[in-house]
């Protein structure tokens, strides 16, 4: 693909077996720990983190949980590998523990995030893979890429939590402009990187190789291959690689570790209090995210993080389809409003701004929401037709309830029939 992803650029540990490359390996992940304080520290300011997080009292200090991890023998390390139940081989050896050290020293403080997020994208991430074949276990690639941050962007212009390159995210049929960039789009991102990490998978034919040329791309790889005379093996190629790929495969392994047995090392984090029931709709309208707010009462701060791949607060609805992921309890209110808030984003877009006037429409829109309103979340292989009959009902009243100018729909929608 690539380039060296946020969260790994921590992680990167120099080559070498001998005492003198250890420790040169040491000093190189200590001289960057910073950076990897930072990356993690504007996930955990962002807007989702501020507002539903609670004080967590930690159970251990990072020092005393490192030193507890340099106290536990390396027999017990690699058994509990070998027991995750993986495809990909868990190898454990220096490089593999190195990392794990920091991991547990720098995440220490910071897993009450990283679990909360799992929580809500490890479910998508499990679907995307599953839909290509592709392990499981690489839902744990995303702690390295970018810290699980759907904002994450690069020095070299990698964004989202896959960490695509814009070449490579539009060759997987990411929408990138000035407005949208899917590759920060949960759903659409997980979707290319199981098909790409697929089509690495059938280059190569193993997936720790497949890693690798996600990180530093197939070129690379086929080079290393060539310098090592013909080896097809990661830890044979290894000298032959370029440095940050020799971190990138065991800062995987040690993700996968961490996240699997991070109890067993002492760390008991309160998880935080975010709402993670969210429902989807799709868009066919531009529709703006002041006006959003305005009628439904989620701030536009709270859209972005749902949405990070709306670059300018506007879903540019027209002539496409777009989704719009609120909370549960806010979707009623929105297809409600629908309307008003179509209007008031074309008045808006289409002369000058519009001037938000308080007004009661949120209350009456609250009020016609607890009504006997009837909502369907749509199964595969559903059309609008075969959902109208369900229901008895017509395609044109469900198109209109739901602001819907086509019949395209998809799975796991969820619509208003009544």
């Amino acid at each position: 693909m690539k380039h060296i992803p946020i969260a790994l650029s921590l992680l990167l540990l120099l080559a070498g077996h001998s005492y003198a490359q250890n420790t040169t390996a040491r000093d190189e992940a200590d001289r960057l720990s910073n950076q990897f304080v930072t990356n993690y520290d504007s996930l955990m300011n962002s807007y989702v983190v501020k507002k539903y997080g609670a004080h967590t009292e930690r159970h251990r200090t990072a020092t005393l949980t490192e030193t507890a991890f340099n106290a536990t023998p390396d027999s017990v390390i690699a058994r509990r590998l070998r027991s995750m139940h993986t495809v990909i081989p868990m190898t454990f050896n220096s490089d593999v523990r190195s990392h794990i050290r920091l991991y547990l020293s720098r995440m220490s403080s910071r897993l009450d995030v990283m679990l909360t997020l799992s929580e809500y994208y490890y479910p998508i991430f499990e679907e995307a893979l599953a839909r290509y074949g592709v392990p499981e276990e690489l839902k744990h690639l995303t702690i390295v890429e970018s810290a699980m941050n759907p904002n994450a962007t690069s020095r070299v212009g990698a964004a989202g939590l896959w960490q695509f390159m814009y070449t490579t995210g539009k060759n997987y049929g990411l929408e990138v402009n000035s407005v949208v960039d899917e590759r920060r789009d949960a759903y659409k991102a997980s979707d290319a990187a199981a098909h790409y990490l697929r089509d690495l998978y059938d280059v190569f034919n193993d997936w720790t190789l497949a890693i690798a040329a996600y990180n530093c791309g197939p070129g690379n790889i086929n080079r290393a291959i060539a310098r090592s005379g013909g080896k097809h093996n990661f830890w044979q190629i290894y000298p032959y690689l370029p440095r940050e790929t020799r971190g990138y495969v065991p800062a995987f392994i040690a993700a996968s570790y961490v996240m699997t047995y991070y109890p067993e090392h002492g760390l008991k984090p309160k998880r935080l209090n975010i709402p993670l029931r969210t429902d989807t709709i799709m868009v066919e309208r531009n529709m703006l995210f002041c006006f959003v707010e305005k009628y439904t009462g989620v701030s536009v701060e709270e859209l972005r993080t749902l949405n990070p791949q709306y670059r300018a607060d506007l879903i540019p609805g027209e002539g496409n389809s777009y989704p719009l992921c609120l909370p549960n309890n806010k979707m009623n209110l929105l297809i409600d409003m629908a309307d008003s808030i179509f209007t008031a984003s074309e008045d808006s877009l289409t002369h000058a701004p519009a001037a938000a006037a308080v007004s009661d429409h949120r209350r009456e829109a609250t009020r016609a929401a607890s009504s006997n309103s009837i909502y369907h979340k749509i199964r595969r292989g559903e059309t609008l037709s075969s959902i109208a009959k369900k229901h008895s009902t017509t395609v044109g009243k469900i198109k209109r309830l739901n602001g819907l100018h086509s019949d395209r729909i998809r799975e796991g929608q969820r619509i208003r029939v009544r």
